[in-house]
């Protein structure tokens, strides 16, 4: 063990003015991370193996290494940017005639080593004279403390308020508590310059949405705001849909020899290294465990090189920076390529980054930071020889900033350093505010020193404009009304980086502004191919099928279940099917919807034209019927069955053919009104005379019988009585039907799963079945006095005729019932058109074409001599 004497000089920066600002910000470690104290307190002991070669090396080889003063090898350099944003800022301000005119800002800075006794101490010092603290007790005339800033971490922030509150003091902090800790509550006088935490909660599940990455994992500290931070997490992922793959969380240990030694034990149980599905980590870091995952994944990405890149989408919290220490030049952050992360909305400054350029060693005076800073971000020694000033391991005190890589120094504010730019302005403004209502009041001048207690009324309504153009305005609670920008990591081989901003969330802005991303713009990791990756547990299921939750297992491991019959699912990853809209279909992946075509007897369609040449032939050949039933109206076989009744069913059977050309065609409102009242009412006609025809046969006979009283009923009166009768009760059903629910066009999207049916809908379906019915009862009737009359003896006896048409005539209607159930579209309306043909065909056959038959055939038997004969 090799053991060095060094003696621990406090930072601390201040510049005199009429009032002060104190500040502790937090640039190095603790010393426990690297060195262990023994009883002595000036010697420090080092531990193996980290600085083993240290150990082990003399003093010359100790100068030619280059680690100077190493009792600030834990400085995390990058953080001096904080206290030169402090710097500028005042500096600004008193350089402003605008803003507290006769009025100087002064500050002290005090670096708090993230330790607690040191932050006490430091802030006690703020409150009392420095170089004896007497609690309660201030002496030191010239520091007139208004207000403080700080810190970084967490814990630094509330140590100092522990202190701060008991004397009213404003404490403005730019670290992000949470939402668990309500600042207004707890801490009454503690302002924060940073927008609430959950909108960063709210910016996390919209990132993880836009990108649908349902399976990721959580890397965080391991310690209580670790815990905190998943606590607070998981519940959102969850009622958003996103599933928790694992948490992994970094080693809370004390140094980083611990960490080297078991680093490799630590990447064996990491999940990110043998989860390969989740390609999304979302990280919570402070400083401490942001450096400790670093070292690690910088590890485990150099010995899994060789195998497989890790590959993964870092999600990281606005506390998440690439901080570097003197050790950490070698670290490689390639791995970090394409992250992204939320960071407190920041605006660069172009006067700040000049201000940069300007800065050197020598400087700033009474800047206790800026000589260690500058050695240990250039690697180099400061002598105030000017021989060796151009020697190895000299620093010439002319280097550039600029040339320093990302994790040492950044030339653009940082988020951290912007909040402390806008906390500077806040406690300038709200102490402008305050003058200028105390003069107005007092109509005087000079004013007595300000307390700071005296400034909590304007700083819970404070709002300007800062330099940047930004608005800066704390809300009632103390907090920044701000947004969160979403920033793109983009790494180079030399170790640096460049943050791009790909996105904000706003919880202020409109609905549909709350989240916007530009994803066109983001980098992502050479593993990804400029594809944002896809974190699942597993694929999602295609359009065509539908999640099925796997059993015992998180509701985002699921199965893929095809679409029943009749239904879609359109997207990836749906958990149930739909049905299309009425007009259209699902297509036979079962992924979309087709439009439906319309299903109608359309006039050229085959059926159509094949129905329409049959309706044509009957209906000539009916007419051909009655034309040789008028030319040989005075014919025996012609007036010895009834010429009228023979005539009204020519007619009706013609009308009853050519009616049917009402059922071919797309339906019309008019259409629809006569298809089944004019086919109701001529078909009654038609059966109506049938049924005259049989009964003034059955008549006919029995007023040849003597003494009988029934020859005075035969004759046309009792035809036409019976047939006018007979129509006029159908015509009477039909008016009725169109009186209170008449038939109208109407599109049927339910009967065929690809079609529209345009169909005539029947309107009252109980008035179309009494049509149907009444004309099915004349028909039965007919059938049964026609079938009791068969055997009459005549030689034109029509009741043979009859009877075999009505048995034609009810076959036909009796086979439609069922048919017309079952048929669907236009091959339902081509059944009705067939029944119709078939049915007066048969009664066109039966009754007219015997007689037909002897007219042309066998006219010598259409003679009296003929019929006497076969009556005897």
């Amino acid at each position: 063990m090799f053991a060095l004497q060094a003696t621990q000089i406090p930072h601390d920066y201040y510049q005199s003015g009429d009032l002060i600002i104190g500040s502790i910000v937090s640039q190095s470690l603790p010393f426990s991370d690297f060195v262990n104290f023994d009883q002595h307190p000036n010697e420090m002991l080092f531990e193996e193996p980290l600085y083993k070669e240290i150990a082990s090396a003399s003093p010359t080889q100790i100068d030619s290494m280059k680690l100077i003063d190493i009792s600030n090898l834990g400085v995390v350099i990058k953080n001096y940017q904080h206290v030169l944003a402090l710097v500028f800022a005042v500096k600004e301000i008193n350089e402003n005639p605008r803003i507290l005119p006769n009025v100087t800002l002064g500050f002290h800075i005090y670096d708090s080593y993230f330790n607690e006794k040191i932050t006490y101490q430091t802030t006690l010092n703020l409150l009392f004279q420095v170089k004896r603290m007497v609690p309660n007790y201030n002496c030191d005339k010239q520091k007139n403390l208004i207000a403080a800033i700080g810190g970084l971490e967490s814990e630094t922030s509330l140590y100092m308020t522990t202190i701060l509150s008991n004397y009213k003091i404003p404490q403005l902090s730019y670290f992000l508590f949470g939402p668990s800790l309500s600042a207004t509550n707890q801490f009454p006088f503690l302002y924060r310059v940073v927008p609430n935490e959950e909108n960063q909660y709210l910016g996390i599940v919209k990132l993880l949405l836009h990108f649908q990455w349902t399976w990721v994992g959580i890397f965080t500290s391991d310690d209580d705001k670790g815990e905190s931070f998943v606590q607070l997490l998981i519940p959102k992922l969850s009622q958003n849909g996103i599933c928790l793959g694992f948490t992994d969380r970094t080693p809370a240990l004390t140094d980083f020899s611990q960490l080297m030694d078991r680093y490799q034990v630590e990447a064996d149980r990491l999940c990110l290294v043998n989860d390969t599905k989740v390609k999304t980590i979302i990280v919570f870091s402070e400083t401490m465990s942001i450096l400790r995952l670093i070292y690690l994944l910088y590890q485990v990405e150099r010995d899994n090189m060789a195998e497989t890149s890790l590959g993964r989408v870092w999600i990281m919290t606005a506390q998440w920076d690439f901080p570097a220490v003197q050790f950490h030049r070698s670290w490689s952050i390639d791995i970090f390529q394409g992250a992204l992360s939320f960071a407190v909305h920041t605006n660069q400054l172009e006067d700040f980054q000049n201000f940069l350029k300007t800065l050197n060693p020598h400087s700033l005076n009474q800047d206790g930071f800026i000589k260690d800073f500058w050695q240990q971000a250039f690697d180099c020694l400061l002598s105030d020889s000017q021989v060796a000033a151009e020697s190895d391991g000299i620093c010439t005190g002319k280097e550039k900033l600029d040339s320093l890589s990302g994790p040492f120094f950044e030339m653009s504010m940082t988020s951290q350093s912007y909040s402390i730019y806008n906390a500077v302005y806040v406690i300038a403004h709200a102490l402008h505010a305050m003058y200028s209502l105390n003069h107005k009041k007092r109509g005087v001048t000079a004013l007595p020193t300000p307390q700071p207690w005296q400034l909590h009324p304007f700083l819970r309504r404070i709002t300007f404009n800062n330099s940047a153009g930004d608005q800066v305005s704390l809300d009632e609670r103390g907090e920044l009304e701000s947004r969160f920008d979403i920033i793109n990591w983009i790494t180079f081989p030399n170790r640096s980086f460049s943050r791009v901003k790909v996105g904000r969330i706003d919880s202020w802005a409109l609905p549909e502004k709350k989240f916007s991303l530009h994803e066109e713009i983001i980098t992502w990791h050479k593993m990804f191919n400029q594809m944002p990756p896809s974190s699942v547990c597993n694929d999602n299921c295609r359009p065509g099928s539908v999640r099925k939750k796997k059993e015992g297992e998180q509701f985002c491991c699921y199965d893929c279940d095809p679409c029943p019959e009749g239904k879609i699912s359109n997207k990836n990853g749906m958990d149930n099917c739909i049905e299309c809209p009425e007009d259209q279909y699902p297509n036979e992946d079962q992924d979309g919807c087709l439009p439906k075509a319309l299903n109608f007897l359309a006039y050229n369609d085959v059926l159509s034209i094949t129905l329409a040449f049959i309706v044509f032939s009957f209906s000539v050949i009916s007419a051909l019927v009655l034309v040789m039933f008028i030319k040989y109206h005075n014919t025996t076989i012609v007036k010895a069955n009834n010429r009228g009744l023979s005539y009204t069913l020519l007619i009706a059977l013609l009308l009853c053919f050519l009616c049917s050309f009402l059922f071919i065609g797309k339906p019309q409102t008019v259409t629809c009104l006569l298809r089944q009242t004019a086919f109701g009412i001529i078909f009654t006609v038609a059966v109506s005379s049938v049924l005259a025809k049989t009964i003034t046969v059955v008549l006919a006979f029995m007023a040849t019988r003597p003494g009988s009283r029934i020859r005075n009923w035969v004759g046309k009166r009792l035809a036409a009585s019976i047939v006018f009768s007979c129509s006029f009760i159908q015509g009477a059903l039909c008016t009725v039907w169109l009186c209170i629910d008449p038939p109208f066009p109407d599109l049927n999207m339910e009967s065929l799963p690809k079609e529209i049916v345009v169909e005539c809908n029947e309107g009252s379906a109980l008035m179309f079945y009494f049509v149907l019915g009444y004309m099915g009862l004349l028909a039965l009737v007919s059938f049964v006095v026609a079938f009791l009359a068969r055997s009459l003896p005549n030689t034109f006896n029509e009741a043979k005729f009859i009877t075999f048409s009505m048995l034609v005539f009810c076959s036909v209607w009796l086979s439609f019932v069922p048919t017309y159930l079952s048929t669907k579209g236009k091959h339902m309306v081509a059944v009705e058109i067939f029944s119709i043909l078939a049915s007066s065909a048969g009664l066109l056959a039966c009754i007219f074409f015997p007689k037909c038959y002897i007219i042309v055939m066998k006219p010598e038997l259409n003679n009296k001599e003929h019929l006497a004969r076969r009556r005897k």
